[in-house]
């Protein structure tokens, strides 16, 4: 399947269990339905527990993209018509007439990227000179080069490579008036080219003269006596198929197309955003296009205006998120086209109508599960097995306040499917790993890190569930200072970190943000100003973000905001 045919199945940043999974089922489901082309992938890097489902139910990690804004490889023609260095202006022309052309690219023989020459550069070039018409006769080329565009048919040739100054004149006046007017201009036999139909007269005048060629058009035969004179006198003798207007014409054309190239081009690199592009082309309003040239110079594409305007052809199914701020970068760039979830829906707007599928149940896979059983098909063991691994990882074994009876109800038509017992995933899934354990600070918390926008103010949560908080306390000083640093990195008014313990179905919340905001936090503090215990709280999504909700409109209403930049007492043991 072309690239430019796939749909990528994605769920959020910093990719949960639910994420990955119900990516990996959504597209599997397509793909039994009918539908082609549809490859599940992810945009941030995995964790224990996810490694653990995976590695269970033999599973391949999604794609990575980081970043799926157009680039200039996604609309660039790399179907390029393009002449050699040593190519004719006739070349060039007949480029740009049999493929409506108005740009030409010329290339050195290793294929590096010399410069271009346009339709407008070449019909100036051509245009008369009415007050230098010797300049009109003149045409830089070889011999051979004349006798390929004129597809002529060569009698006798002399040194026909040799690239010189040449000058055209058209043997149809007396023969007295003629060489009166040639000798007029003081243009030396040796570089004459004389055009003549049938003229017998002329034609071995000009062989006596000596000429750099004779061309005969009309495809006119000549007589033995002229051809061996020719030969003899080494004066180039060809038969033209076009009449004589026409073979003076294209003698012209015949002339290297190496003075007209515009060596001043603009180049571009294949992974230039398109976004950056627009704006060129808007500062550039001369520019016909844009060369696509690789780091050691050589052609790889041809980027127009018109390219700029096509559809980009990748096309995202959003799952487990509705909201920009958690989406891949580059998705408001792109086409999406479905959005399976169970969040609340966030401000999104998309071009045209797509389908749009959210259900207030506790899992995105028990959305996705329920699709392959209302539609008959009958999902592998192991894909029952990673949607059954979502909805326990996402609702906490049915634990969470978010559970529905749909989700219980999905759990238990999936669970023979699978081979395993809801109970039996749940114990791989909790103890695979310490989220806290296994990383770093920085990276902890990220972990499930969602970015939100309410009352006006730029907010993120992250979540990690532990089996009690006993590794929490031990590096909660370094959490601290991690908080706020990505507080700082992504410009946040406030950043926190649930740590939810999945025996007590209790959590702590570690916040770094405005001290009005952490003021007003009814939660009890434990030990430091900056650490809340939640009790019985275990959903970002049903309890704490509404919760958090209402304290900025709280703060919206008494006139405050929190304020970027300015963090809360570090943390301190």
């Amino acid at each position: 399947m072309p690239a430019a045919q796939l749909t990528y199945v994605i769920g959020h940043k910093n990719p949960d269990a639910d994420s990955i999974c119900s990516a990996l089922a959504y597209a599997a489901f397509k793909q039994m339905s009918g539908h082609p082309g549809y490859v599940a992938a992810r945009c941030g890097n995995t964790n224990a527990r996810i490694d653990a489902i995976l590695a269970r139910f033999s599973t391949p990690l999604p794609v990575y993209l980081s970043d799926v804004a157009p680039r200039v490889r996604d609309v660039m023609a790399d179907q390029i018509h393009s002449v050699g260095e040593t190519a004719t202006c006739a070349e060039a022309l007949e480029l740009i007439d049999r493929h409506d052309l108005r740009l030409v690219p010329v290339l050195a023989a290793d294929r590096k990227l010399l410069g271009t020459v346009t339709g407008a550069q070449l019909a100036h070039f051509f245009m008369p000179q009415v007050t230098a018409p010797k300049l009109m006769r003149r045409v830089h080329t070889s011999l051979d080069s004349v006798a390929r565009t004129l597809r002529a048919r060569t009698l006798h040739l002399a040194d026909a490579g040799r690239v010189e100054d040449l000058f055209v004149r058209i043997g149809a006046m007396d023969l007295s008036s003629f060489w009166r007017l040639s000798e007029a201009e003081g243009i030396p036999a040796a570089q004459s080219i004389i055009v003549v139909g049938d003229r017998r007269d002329i034609q071995l005048k000009s062989v006596e003269l000596g000429v750099r060629a004779l061309v005969i058009s009309g495809n006119l035969s000549v007589d033995d006596a002229v051809a061996a004179a020719a030969r003899s006198r080494g004066v180039s003798l060809l038969i033209s198929p076009y009449d004589t207007a026409t073979t003076a014409w294209l003698i012209r054309t015949a002339g290297r197309l190496a003075p007209l190239i515009d060596r001043k081009f603009t180049s571009v690199n294949v992974d230039t955003r398109l976004s950056d592009i627009r704006r060129k082309f808007a500062q550039q309003n001369s520019s016909h296009a844009m060369m696509v040239v690789g780091d050691d110079g050589t052609l790889l594409g041809l980027l127009t205006k018109a390219d700029v305007l096509k559809p980009v052809p990748t096309r995202l199914v959003l799952v487990d998120h509705n909201e920009l701020t958690q989406a891949v970068p580059g998705a408001d760039e792109v086409t999406i086209t479905e959005i399976i979830d169970h969040h609340r829906i966030g401000a999104i707007a998309t071009p045209q109508p797509i389908l749009f599928l959210n259900e207030p149940v506790g899992s995105t896979s028990t959305i996705v599960a329920d699709l392959f059983r209302r539609h008959g098909l009958m999902p592998t063991a192991d894909l029952a097995g990673l949607m059954m691994a979502g909805i326990v990882s996402d609702t906490l074994l049915l634990q969470s306040p978010t559970s529905t009876a749909k989700d219980a109800d999905v759990l238990a038509w999936l669970a023979p499917i699978a081979g395993v017992e809801p109970r039996q995933l749940a114990e791989l899934i909790f103890s695979s790993g310490s989220v806290i354990l296994a990383n770093p600070p920085a990276k902890v918390v990220r972990s499930d890190f969602k970015v939100y926008d309410e009352e006006g103010v730029h907010f993120a949560v992250s979540q990690v569930e532990e089996l009690g908080f006993d590794n929490f306390w031990s590096h909660a000083p370094a959490l601290s200072a991690a908080l706020a640093q990505l507080r700082t990195d992504e410009k946040l008014a406030f950043a926190g970190l649930l740590v939810t313990d999945i025996n007590t179905q209790n959590s702590l919340l570690l916040v770094q943000g405005d001290s009005d905001l952490i003021r007003r936090i009814s939660y009890a503090h434990v030990e430091q100003d900056e650490i809340f215990d939640l009790p019985g709280v275990v959903s970002r999504k049903k309890q704490l973000i509404p919760y958090l909700s209402s304290l900025l409109k709280e703060m919206s209403a008494d006139g405050l905001s929190p304020a970027r930049g300015k963090s809360s007492a570090p943390f301190r043991s």
